[in-house]
């Protein structure tokens, strides 16, 4: 259930914050996720750091860690 919940926040945050976000998603057996060795199926990723979970799930504390995290 956390993937599509991560998947979901994830889709709201790339309307959000539109041109300042660039949206991949990737499922755990893509060429694109091998590199990384995940250890769970619900990863997501900014400039290639961890999101932890509580956050990558959550609108209001992913609105927050972006807004950090994307400020000019």
């Amino acid at each position: 259930m956390s993937c599509k919940k991560a998947i979901g926040v994830a889709q709201n945050m790339k309307e959000l914050f539109g041109e300042k976000l660039e949206l991949n998603i990737y499922t755990t057996d893509s060429e694109e996720a091998q590199k990384y060795n995940f250890k769970s199926s619900t990863n997501v990723l900014l400039d290639q750091e961890s999101v932890p979970l509580d956050v990558s799930t959550d609108k209001s504390k992913m609105k927050a860690f972006l807004s950090e995290k994307l400020a000019d």
